[in-house]
């Protein structure tokens, strides 16, 4: 699964003018299943998520993690994470996975978000969504889990 991870002070995703998912401080999150992605990948991409240490501490520094600071997760679907650009300027999503599977692996990743910590919102698969966030830092990591 592939990933790009944004400490946020807050954002929310709206679909054609209704909020769908908010958080306060935490993590946004844009979402990829790729071809050959299982529950395995899910499973740690989000045991990675709420230990990464992120968030600062009394001293400053990156040490603190979304559960040490009470923060949210908000989970954004984004196939376009899987773009492939070396044959030309037009992007190809071959390597995303099969929507029906991208839709099932996302729907299982929120589930086990949801039922590991208490503040997690979400966009909607397969919309047109617009993001709002105030990216804290900017801090912004890609995530690769294979």
């Amino acid at each position: 699964m592939l990933t790009v991870v944004q400490r946020v002070r807050e954002a929310r995703v709206e679909v054609q003018g209704r909020v769908t998912g908010a958080i306060a401080q935490g993590l946004l999150v844009l979402v990829c299943a790729e071809r050959g992605d299982s529950e395995a990948q899910a499973d740690k991409l989000l045991a990675k998520l709420l230990k990464l240490r992120i968030f600062s501490d009394e001293a400053g520094k990156m040490n603190r993690s979304v559960q040490d600071v009470g923060g949210g997760l908000l989970l954004v679907s984004q196939f376009t994470l899987a773009a492939d650009v070396s044959g030309g300027n037009r992007p190809s999503f071959t390597n995303a996975a099969a929507p029906d599977e991208g839709r099932r692996l996302y729907d299982y990743f929120v589930e086990k978000a949801r039922a590991a910590h208490p503040v997690v919102g979400t966009g909607e698969f397969a919309a047109d969504m617009q993001v709002h966030l105030v990216n804290d830092g900017p801090v912004t990591i890609p995530i690769a889990i294979k």
